[in-house]
């Protein structure tokens, strides 16, 4: 369960026959490792999703924790960062900088050309929204615990993105933005551990795992705003096949714990 993070937009091919809004890859971490294990996998993760779409319906999407069974063994969620614009705010900032063949897309849309938007997206998150975080985050625990009682729970908090200093080529931020979504991340990986350890769940923390691996370094586990050479597929700001791999071999050296 969970949003883009776990979803994987992007990473190689979709899970998904036709392809859907959610943009759930056939690589992401959920997938890697139910293959190493053998695990009959529901993939209900879904780019965009907030803690409310876990809980309960999105548009045509039924909630996701409505996939959870008496007899699921194992819940992996990636969640928070969209209650808070965690990569609105890098997208938002990176087209306010980003010139010529640097302009994506997304650049286009009504957030970097409606002024008012772009300031909304630029926004440090309200404390109002921290507490739906963790009020989410607590109910989707109570959830698992009710409907799949014998099942382990393992919340995957958000792979680094941002170098701990400065940018990059492939990172044109302002420095201001991304020392603010530098606090995000952390506190949103903060918070996470501490409801996971208040519910009784486990974590993850692809936060640390994924320290030297930020979008400006040798080894990078999430793409910048710029997409590589040759890129097909590509979602600024997000996991790559690297990043979901790191992850799957993680979970899979935690489940044997």
């Amino acid at each position: 369960m969970g949003s883009s993070f776990a979803a994987g937009p992007g990473v190689t091919r979709s899970a998904d026959a036709p392809p859907t809004r959610c943009s759930r890859s056939a690589d992401n971490y959920a997938h890697q490792l139910a293959r190493k294990r053998n695990l009959r996998l529901i993939d209900v993760s879904c780019g965009g999703a907030t803690t409310a779409h876990v809980l309960g319906p999105w548009g045509e999407l039924p909630p996701q924790v409505d996939a959870l069974t008496p007899d699921t063994r194992l819940v992996t969620v990636t969640i928070g960062g969209n209650d808070l614009g965690y990569i609105g705010s890098l997208l938002a900032g990176s087209c306010a900088v980003a010139e010529g063949a640097q302009k994506s897309s997304l650049c286009r849309s009504r957030t970097s050309s409606d002024p008012q938007a772009r300031s909304r997206a630029l926004a440090a998150p309200t404390e109002e929204a921290w507490g739906r975080v963790e009020a989410g985050l607590e109910q989707i625990a109570r959830e698992v615990r009710q409907r799949s009682p014998a099942a382990r729970l393992m919340f995957v908090d958000y792979l680094t993105t941002l170098p701990e200093h400065g940018a990059c080529s492939q990172v044109p931020i302002p420095e201001h933005v991304a020392a603010r979504a530098r606090a995000t991340a952390k506190r949103l990986a903060q918070l996470t551990a501490v409801v996971a350890e208040r519910t009784g769940a486990e974590v993850l923390k692809g936060s640390e795992l994924s320290r030297r691996h930020d979008a400006c370094s040798k080894d990078p586990w999430t793409t910048g705003f710029i997409a590589p050479p040759g890129a097909e597929r590509f979602a600024p700001y997000h996991p790559n096949l690297q990043g979901m791999t790191a992850v799957a071999n993680a979970l899979d050296r935690k489940l044997d714990r």
